[in-house]
């Protein structure tokens, strides 16, 4: 007599936690070599190195935006306060 695996209703079949590490009698070499071959050729994707400079360059832009900001709200508070809280 065979055992059946019990079916759950909630089960969709995702793999929360990956129990097969490495030195345990079931773990597959295969699979993670596998794996490891999947993710090198998916992470060839670089940059070049002008379109590195447009992504440095941007983000300074943005840094140099949001601290003007800040400054602009910082003098504004003074002055209102100087001119208009204080009298």
């Amino acid at each position: 007599m065979d055992k059946q695996p019990t079916n759950y209703d909630d089960d969709d079949g995702r793999v929360i936690c990956d129990m097969d590490v490495e030195g345990m009698r079931w773990h597959d070499k295969r699979k993670r070599h596998e794996e490891n071959v999947k993710r090198r050729a998916i992470s060839h994707d670089q940059m070049t190195q002008s379109e590195a400079r447009q992504y440095t360059w941007h983000a300074i832009l943005a840094a140099l935006l949001m601290v003007s900001v800040f400054s602009i709200t910082w003098v504004l508070f003074i002055l209102f306060c100087t001119q208009i809280w204080f009298r």
